[in-house]
């Protein structure tokens, strides 16, 4: 990693200055830029002798599009301003009632998917050696996609399966049961994706850029994290669409007149 790169980042590190950089590289106009104005922007950062305000737009720029590893360009749909508006709307469709269960399967097959492709595109590997880790990569994710498809649908599953018709336990099942499996399945998601990361450990750096070594308990560190917040993010992002339905549902039990501003 550019050693400019990491003085620019350990500068400011309130938690303000944290949550505007956030919000800076989440700018889905980021998306529009291409990969040569990515690579020219990264170039920029390497030769740079010291980064200050003017180069803000770079640093954001290769921040957001490039591996903070290799340096490489990362796909234009596993760039973290790609993934709220994508993962977004999939938790959206997949916390909907379903008609049946082949539905909330599809759904959650492509969120699934879509968390596994990112894990795995963001996955620290400066220790991987090509021909031992592909086999296992590749089984890991499949597996990972197939188990958290199938419980990520189990909610509907016994809704069906079961015959459930009591509107308590169909809210149960559909808006308070799904919050915490979702914040699980993302958990698990990144935990097996990038497990290989806890197992052969990931190159440190000094605070001017020089690798040190190869740390297990960095990479572990750095694994669970990740897994954490993501299980935070979906966790938070499955409460407020249930929550909305829960609040509409106790306007209409309850037989509110809009009209009046009354109840009936």
């Amino acid at each position: 990693m550019d050693a400019n790169l990491l003085q620019w980042k350990n500068q400011g590190q309130s938690f303000l200055s944290r949550l505007r950089t956030w919000v800076c590289l989440l700018d889905p106009s980021l998306l529009l830029s291409s990969n040569a104005e990515i690579l020219k922007a990264h170039s920029l950062i390497g030769s740079t002798e010291k980064l200050d305000g003017k180069d803000e737009a770079a640093v954001n720029l290769s921040l957001s599009s490039s591996h903070p590893g290799s340096g490489a360009v990362l796909p234009l749909f596993f760039r973290p301003p790609a993934y709220l508006p994508i993962s977004g709307p999939l938790v959206v469709a997949s916390l909907l009632p379903h008609s049946g269960v082949k539905a909330a399967m599809f759904w959650q097959f492509l969120l699934q998917s879509y968390n596994a492709g990112f894990s795995y595109v963001h996955r620290n590997s400066s220790t991987e050696k090509e021909k031992t880790t592909s086999l296992t990569q590749l089984l890991l994710m499949v597996g990972t996609v197939s188990y958290t498809t199938c419980a990520g649908a189990l909610p509907q599953i016994f809704i069906d399966r079961l015959r459930i018709r009591s509107p308590p336990l169909q809210t149960l099942c559909r808006s308070v049961l799904p919050i915490p499996l979702s914040a699980a399945l993302a958990f698990f998601n990144v935990l097996t994706v990038r497990h290989q990361e806890t197992e052969t450990g990931i190159q440190v750096f000094d605070c001017n850029g020089n690798p040190v070594g190869v740390s297990k308990a960095a990479g572990s560190k750095a694994v669970w994290e990740t897994a954490l917040s993501r299980a935070v993010l979906f966790g938070t992002t499955a409460v407020v669409p249930n929550l909305l339905v829960l609040f509409l549902q106790s306007f209409l039990f309850a037989g509110v007149d809009f009209s009046r501003g009354t109840l009936c």
